[in-house]
């Protein structure tokens, strides 16, 4: 079985280079003419946060938030772009210092929840089902500050009460074992298939497997796709690449390790990803030290880089890579592989 791909990214993925040690260093791109560059660059589908969507939600009743992402859904149809899925975002808030679903604060988790509830509404809006789930602070630097079983139970309920909200969406959850905090309470797509356990509704609770992130809980990605793959729960997948054991640097698919990168390809492409609607979404950063006017390479590249290994991916004769297997001739298969790489 062969798989079908379309691509997506989010706007955010178009940054003006600002880091934790450095102000912007290039100007930022208005948000209309990152979507003119979708389809310029192969791209269908847009990712979106919550206010990425309806930027001033916080100011607005919900009514007047469905009012704003129903307008926006418009602009995705003049520009003949998707929403994937819409993702809130619980880390900048104040009442999130400390999480959102897991934090201390009773009001807090009250916040998050109608946060959360938002952007099922805006996501209906856009007409994507899919809410994802990066719990980007639900987890703590004390470790005796939260006691983990609460936490987990806190978070899963959370999840239920969005399922019980909008009985058409599903929760991918994007697990990643650290950064911004310590220590996380969904480390690995393990942990996020097994919180949909925890709800009434686990056929409508899956995963979105990033590199990165897998690389970070020091797992092979193409390994952690293929768990969840056989589970029937990888829903979507965030393409780029990594140097070692570090912060998330969500480098240009295929830029460090293009082996690696091959192997996610192929696992994807053999199982039919895509062939139900998955997308795959390229979460990669501009360099900050990319000049102005070619900051959109990263994206265009990614893309490419997947097209290409794809290629060599469906050249591989898979009855050779078999006889080489059954004659435990690793060494030919090894050689076999990087062969094919380096000759195109």
């Amino acid at each position: 079985m062969q798989g079908t791909f379309r691509f997506s990214f989010g706007p955010w993925n178009i940054h003006e280079g600002a880091d934790p040690f450095g102000p912007e260093v290039r100007k930022t791109i208005p948000f209309n003419q990152k979507l003119e560059a979708y389809k310029k660059m192969g791209f269908d589908g847009v990712q979106f946060h919550d206010d990425d969507a309806v930027p001033n939600m916080a100011n607005l009743s919900p009514a007047e938030i469905i009012k704003e992402a129903t307008a926006l859904k418009k602009v995705l149809d003049d520009h003949g772009l998707t929403a994937e899925f819409v993702a809130p975002r619980m880390w900048f808030a104040p009442q999130t210092i400390d999480g959102g679903y897991t934090n201390n604060c009773a009001k807090c988790r009250e916040y998050a929840i109608e946060r959360t509830k938002r952007t099922i509404d805006i996501a209906s809006a856009l007409g994507t089902r899919n809410i994802v789930l990066w719990l980007a602070r639900e987890g703590t630097y004390i470790r005796e500050a939260k006691d983990p079983v609460v936490a987990t139970e806190r978070i899963g309920a959370a999840i239920q009460t969005m399922l019980d909200y909008n009985k058409d969406i599903r929760v991918m959850i994007e697990s990643k074992p650290n950064e911004p905090m310590d220590h996380t309470y969904i480390p690995t797509i393990g942990h996020a298939i097994a919180m949909g356990l925890m709800t009434n509704a686990p056929e409508r609770v899956g995963c979105l497997i990033e590199t990165a992130h897998a690389l970070l809980a020091n797992l092979s990605p193409s390994d952690e796709m293929g768990f969840a793959l056989a589970h029937k729960k990888l829903w979507s997948v965030h393409l780029n690449d990594q140097n070692g054991l570090k912060f998330d640097q969500d480098l240009t698919f295929g830029a460090v390790d293009p082996r690696r990168a091959l192997n996610q390809v192929r696992v994807l492409d053999k199982h039919g990803f895509g062939n139900n609607g998955e997308w795959v979404g390229l979460d990669v950063k501009v360099m900050r030290t990319q000049k102005e006017g070619v900051d959109m390479k990263h994206l265009e590249y990614s893309r490419k880089i997947f097209l290409k290994l794809l290629e060599i991916s469906r050249s591989l004769d898979d009855a050779k890579i078999e006889q080489l297997t059954a004659e435990r001739d690793y060494e030919e298969l090894n050689y076999y592989i990087l062969n094919a790489m380096l000759a195109k």
